[in-house]
């Protein structure tokens, strides 16, 4: 089944900024586009706005002006759902409420002819409930766009329990050749983005809400050292925190309340207090004028170890010896058949987050996970109340002797980065094993709709494949409520890796 022609006019139902969006893609990829919207003289303005937006790019030198003349000629604003009786695919964007979906598509469906192929871009509906009261519920799909849709490459075809897979491909194919990457999903909710991605947010607020950190050095240590291109409380100041809440809650009502996707109370006050974000001109930072944006923990400045001995190879931190040497910091190295740590002059020991607490080991200071400890430029530390001074001075210094700012949290299991990427592994591998997608589409998901640095796969790949699991069930033992409990499918990944290497 291929793309369809070009020659085949395509409708979009709802003229709102993702339905302008998505009409936008539609016309410059070159067919005919109807905008219809409920509210008379909607479909209008959207045309016109679509019109200026294609004048943008002319300027940008993205369109020419051949191409934006052709393109307005192609659009046209609709009067009623019968000027679309002759589209070849139907796109809806209305507002997010199943009962108004279902109605406009069983409206729909006496219109238009049997070929036409139906599509919603709802982010948290069941495609499934969607187009279950259709009549010839096959030809209907779900096509996730990311705002803005026209700049966003990631679109994803999700089959209903009745799609047909001749409408997913024809679907899928359409997306890639309107320029986009689109990924094959299952209906579930979420999707993918929308569910692999909540322990994101849920990580940062949760060491939040423990008084771990404040939101300035979570979202410094996400980006600095995780390599996220933004921090959590920024990335919902900027989405919105009540839309951000709302995907959160909708995934874990759909999940009839899974503890790993609970939301978040920190978050819930936020919106109850009408502190929604960018849009409001508060959120978790303020955004009024004059208003100082505040500054992560940093750590004043500690001279650094006169030496330090590595036992083990440091696992996922190996090149952090590398590092030590090149900053002329003499690195002793003993072979340890469990060691995986620095000990340093004072007898204290650094160790990479593992998912246990410093005031469990006598004179233990944590380090967080970094995406790459070469050029991270901040470095988070976890130390207790009964971790000696020295020691923490010395884990201090020598982060600051490779020269990256150091972050000082509370004894948080798992800190920040580490637990939020283990997290993210394991949902993922819990959605392949499910049939939700394949581990290329997670990755490719993940990466182009949320801006990962890494997909969850590759990730795991990096990290080594037993390591999310160790995190995991270290802190399940220390938080027994199954937010952190490793899923089925990673304890068999680990297993039968380990079994592969011979380990019983």
């Amino acid at each position: 089944m291929t793309a369809l022609d070009l020659s085949s006019p395509v409708a979009v139902v709802g003229t709102g900024t993702m339905g302008q969006g998505i009409a936008q893609v539609a016309l410059v990829a070159g067919h005919p586009v109807r905008l219809y919207d409920a509210v008379p003289g909607r479909a209008r303005e959207a045309a016109a706005a679509i019109g200026a937006r294609l004048d943008r790019l002319v300027e940008k030198d993205r369109l020419t002006g051949a191409d934006r003349d052709a393109a307005r000629a192609r659009l046209r604003p609709a009067d009623s759902l019968a000027e679309l009786a002759d589209c070849s695919l139907v796109v809806e964007a209305v507002l997010e409420r199943l009962d108004a979906k279902q109605e406009l598509f069983r409206e729909l469906e006496g219109i238009v002819g049997d070929d036409c192929l139906l599509a919603t871009n709802t982010s948290s509906l069941s495609v499934t409930a969607v187009g279950g009261t259709l009549r010839a519920p096959g030809r209907f799909v779900g096509l996730h766009f990311f705002n803005p849709a026209p700049l966003m490459p990631l679109v994803e075809v999700v089959s209903g329990f009745a799609t047909d897979v001749t409408s997913a491909t024809r679907a899928y194919e359409t997306a890639r050749a309107w320029g986009k990457t689109p990924v094959a999903c299952a209906d579930t909710p979420g999707f993918i983005v929308n569910r692999i991605a909540r322990p994101f947010y849920a990580e940062a607020f949760a060491v939040l809400e423990s008084q771990g950190a404040d939101p300035a050095t979570i979202d410094a240590v996400l980006r600095e050292s995780g390599g996220f291109r933004m921090g959590a409380f920024e990335l919902t100041d900027l989405i919105g925190q009540d839309v951000n809440e709302s995907v959160t809650h909708s995934v874990w009502r759909s999940f009839f309340q899974d503890v790993r996707f609970t939301p978040s109370l920190a978050q819930r006050r936020l919106v109850e207090s009408g502190r929604l974000g960018r849009k409001s001109g508060h959120g978790w930072y303020d955004y009024g004028e004059g208003a100082e944006r505040p500054e992560p923990h940093t750590a004043e400045q500690e001279r650094p170890p006169a030496y330090v001995v590595a036992e083990g190879d440091l696992g996922p931190a190996g090149e952090l010896l590398a590092l030590i040497r090149e900053a002329g910091i003499p690195v002793r190295e003993e072979d340890e058949d469990n060691g995986t740590r620095l000990v340093l002059p004072g007898g204290g020991q650094l160790v990479l987050a593992d998912g246990q607490t410093s005031v469990e080991f006598h004179d233990v200071v944590y380090f967080d996970l970094a995406l790459d400890y070469r050029r991270a430029t901040r470095i988070a530390l976890s130390a207790s109340k009964d971790t000696a001074p020295q020691t923490l001075a010395e884990a201090t210094g020598l982060f600051q002797a490779l020269g990256k700012k150091v972050s000082v949290i509370g004894d948080v299991p798992g800190m920040i980065v580490a637990r939020t990427v283990a997290r993210i592994v394991d949902l993922a591998h819990d959605a392949v094993a499910k049939g939700v997608a394949t581990e290329e589409d997670i990755d490719t998901a993940m990466r182009l709709g949320v801006n990962y640095p890494l997909g969850p796969f590759e990730w795991n790949h990096r990290l080594g494949r037993t390591w999310a699991y160790g995190l995991l069930d270290d802190l399940h033992l220390r938080d027994p409520s199954g937010r952190y409990a490793p899923s089925l499918a990673l304890y068999r990944h680990t297993y039968a890796t380990d079994k592969r290497e011979g380990t019983p």
